[in-house]
């Protein structure tokens, strides 16, 4: 039997990772990408509400939430106009689902998992979405369940 050389077999290993990438068999590396759910990047020219609802969706099918993604949406766009970067005036309520100041340490802690890559910061249009998601997912809407979506 022939031995491989080496270039045989790097155009071998390249066909075969090519093959695997084409078949969806194996994962594509990218350097932006972090682990954990719902890491799904802003393309260019898509808006801050298009991205926020992107991210909704995507936790909303990890973690299914009464109403689904439609009310998780709804509940988003009447706290923060889907905007995830928002603060009330005196900065004691945060981010997309508007969560308290005081209260978001222990949410974060007890909803998130540090091998996810999760932000600390409320205002992370990600981070405040699986929080929330997960959250309504264990118990229900919550101090969100009466705004009417």
């Amino acid at each position: 039997m022939d031995r491989p050389t080496p270039n045989s077999t790097r155009r071998g290993a390249l066909l075969t990772i090519a093959v695997a990438v084409t078949l969806g068999l194996a994962p594509v590396a990218n350097a932006h990408h972090r682990a954990g759910p719902c890491d799904v990047h802003r393309l260019p020219g898509e808006t801050v509400v298009h991205h926020s609802k992107e991210l909704i969706r995507c936790a909303t099918v990890k973690w299914p939430v009464p109403g689904g993604a439609g009310r998780a949406i709804c509940i988003a766009d009447r706290e923060s106009g889907l905007i995830p970067t928002v603060a009330s005036p005196g900065g004691d309520f945060l981010g997309l689902y508007q969560h308290m100041a005081s209260a978001w340490p222990d949410r974060y802690a007890a909803w998130t998992w540090p091998g996810w890559q999760l932000k600390e910061d409320a205002l992370n249009g990600r981070t405040n979405t699986i929080v929330t998601i997960r959250m309504a997912n264990g118990s229900g809407w919550g101090p969100w369940g009466g705004l009417g979506c």
